[in-house]
């Protein structure tokens, strides 16, 4: 798709100019005033900032301790001091942040490795080294990041740095050279695809900031071209793995690295190739990328999630409004102009946002988005089924019901195969964890020793002691769904998700939502012939956001959930009801309290579960 257009692109590749430099002062003076308030305001709280200092030992402390936290808070700390300080001064355009801009672009041009220690190596899945090699950079996520934010900012204030010293954007230049570029058309790293490698959202992340990175400093045609070719490869190993249904297996959180950086590489190779491109976008595996996140939106701040992905994925901005636009999808353009609104001054300023030109872009789309918002536009989502991930959600005007039906292999894998979410009223109900924050286990052969990523700790069966394992064979089969009035539900079955320990011959799941009435939860086992297993053998976990309380007085298992709901357990006792501090401060962006599971331990074969 990409790379036949590329190879056959004859015409000469433009340079990039993505919306103003700041010399051009009627573009920016025309920009939404609260943005350029907000901007300059955000840039003036890092006046005179001391960069914190990153040391060697900072850097040795993942491989020592298995901690990245320490090293990744003074390393990004950085960036979003010098992306503030650099749209403050296109903002104001007085030279008062010039001096701290220096400073930033020489504190971090000095860095040893723009790369992160857990990304230290250069084959997949090797070891780390505890240092960075300077002679050998590594283009992992944040140092092609890195690059594309120094090559932004020089090309905005090209004008007003040159006259402080030519060094300025000649040393940007060099290290845009020596790390990202030379390294990228030299060596293969992984996330470059071969045609066999599996890739993930790093594939289309590193290529979008590759080429921020070179097409805003790199004059020679030769080197444009032979990086548009190996860029355009890369996108088409992408795209090899997503489904025609635009599923992302990583989750709503991980789309803003996928689907939306697939959305800016489009738009750099149509600017510097007049529009080759445009005609993507009528593509339906490209317009289906564009409209999932809408699709596995629940309300609010929520979505639907699985694997490594929390339910609070972060708002709509700048790109998904444009992708929207781009794709023609005016139900996700206006979806994605609410949300915006929805996210205050976190949406407008991206003040934790290491990639300077989404802010960037934020600044030149918010008046468009502003303009474009209805605040009683109704948003409506779809019911639908993503074959390519197993994906399942069905809604009525007070629940949504996502179940996963894949297998557990995803990118970000969890071992939650059969797992359901149940939200109510746009809160959670049953609940999908996530993530805690990463450390060296979490990407390591011990990955599913980590509790948030065993089965036991999603909705679903342990039988005898043995939870779900991980890889693609371990997967739900004779997968069926219906949407339709009164009741849209699927049914799975689940005992090949399990080793062959668990002795199951069968492990039947059907998942329904009744519309305005409720949910019903039904499963069905039997264990192979000469097993000496009882009903009692299987116990399920029920995780939920809100404090159980028994609501039964006559031996019935009734539980009211908090406020929200009740739930009602049929063939099963309740064993216990566990509460499960919340300590992590990963997880507490969605969990700001404990959370709670319920344990229900089979008296028959199977569980019928009515949450209403």
């Amino acid at each position: 798709m990409f790379s036949e257009i590329a190879q056959n692109y004859e015409k000469e590749i433009k340079d990039f100019a993505p919306y103003a430099p700041a010399a051009d002062r009627a573009a920016w003076n025309g920009l939404d005033p609260d943005w350029s308030k907000k901007a300059a305001l955000l840039g003036e709280s890092y006046l005179h900032y001391e960069f914190p200092p990153i040391y060697a030992t900072d850097f040795m402390d993942f491989c020592r301790t298995g901690n990245r936290v320490r090293y990744e808070d003074r390393f990004f700390a950085r960036r979003y001091a010098f992306n503030a300080l650099t749209l403050a001064e296109c903002v104001e355009d007085q030279g008062r942040f010039l001096d701290d801009i220096t400073n930033a672009v020489f504190v971090i041009c000095e860095e040893s490795g723009w790369q992160l220690p857990p990304h230290n190596s250069y084959l997949r899945d090797e070891p780390q080294y505890i240092l960075p090699d300077a002679a050998a950079p590594v283009p992992d996520l944040f140092a092609c990041e890195t690059g594309a934010m120094l090559a932004v900012a020089r090309y905005l204030l090209k004008d007003r740095l040159d006259p402080v010293s030519p060094f300025i954007g000649k040393r940007i230049c060099r290290e845009i050279r020596t790390r990202i570029l030379l390294p990228y058309l030299r060596k293969h790293f992984w996330w470059m695809g071969n045609g066999k490698e599996p890739m993930n959202n790093w594939t289309v992340w590193c290529t979008q900031n590759v080429l921020l990175s070179v097409f805003l400093t790199e004059k020679s045609q030769e080197l444009r071209r032979q990086v548009l070719q190996k860029a355009c490869l890369s996108v088409d190993y992408f795209l090899a793995e997503y489904g025609t249904d635009g599923c992302c297996d990583e989750g709503a959180q991980y789309y803003r690295h996928a689907g939306l950086c697939l959305f800016n590489i489009l738009e750099i190779l149509n600017a510097v190739t007049d529009n080759a491109f445009a005609h993507l976008y009528r593509e339906e595996k490209i317009k289906n990328i564009a409209a999932y996140i809408r699709n596995v939106h629940i309300d609010g701040k929520y979505y639907a999630n699985f694997a490594d992905c929390s339910p609070v994925a972060g708002r709509c901005g700048a790109r998904e409004f444009l992708f929207a636009l781009r794709t023609q999808n005016t139900a996700m353009a206006q979806f994605a102009a609410q949300d915006f609104m929805a996210g205050g001054d976190e949406s407008l300023l991206l003040p934790k946002e290491g990639n300077l030109y989404y802010r960037l872009q934020t600044g030149f789309t918010a008046k468009q988005i502003k303009a474009f918002y209805r605040r009683d536009a109704k948003i409506e989502h779809p019911e639908i089924f993503y074959p390519s991930a197993g994906l399942f959600l069905a809604r009525d005007f007070r629940f949504c019901l996502a179940v996963k039906a894949g297998d557990n292999a995803d990118s970000h894998n969890h071992n939650d195969t059969g797992s359901f979410t149940v939200y109510k009223d746009g809160q959670p109900l049953c609940i999908d964890i996530g993530v805690e924050s990463y450390t060296k286990k979490t990407f390591s052969p011990q990955r599913y020793e980590i509790w948030t990523m065993q089965s036991a700790w999603h909705n679903l069966p342990t039988i005898n002691g043995v939870m779900q394992q991980d890889g693609a064979a371990f997967r739900a089969t004779n997968v069926r769904y219906r949407f339709a009035d009164p009741v849209s539900e699927i049914e799975m079955e689940l005992a090949n998700a399990y080793p062959q320990a668990a002795g199951l011959r069968t492990y039947q799941r059907k998942a329904a939502l009744y519309k305005e009435k409720e949910i019903v939860i039904q499963d069905r086992f039997s264990f192979r012939e000469g097993s000496a297993l009882q009903p009692s053998c299987v116990v399920l976990s029920l995780l939920t956001c809100q404090k159980p309380v028994p609501a039964s007085t006559d031996g019935e298992t009734v539980l009211a959930i908090g406020s929200l709901g009740t739930l009602r357990a049929a063939m099963c006792t309740l064993l216990c009801i566990e509460t499960v501090p919340v300590t992590d401060l990963r997880l507490q962006e969605a969990w700001p309290h404990e959370i709670y599971r319920i344990l229900l331990q089979a008296t028959d074969y199977g569980f019928q579960l009515c949450i209403r």
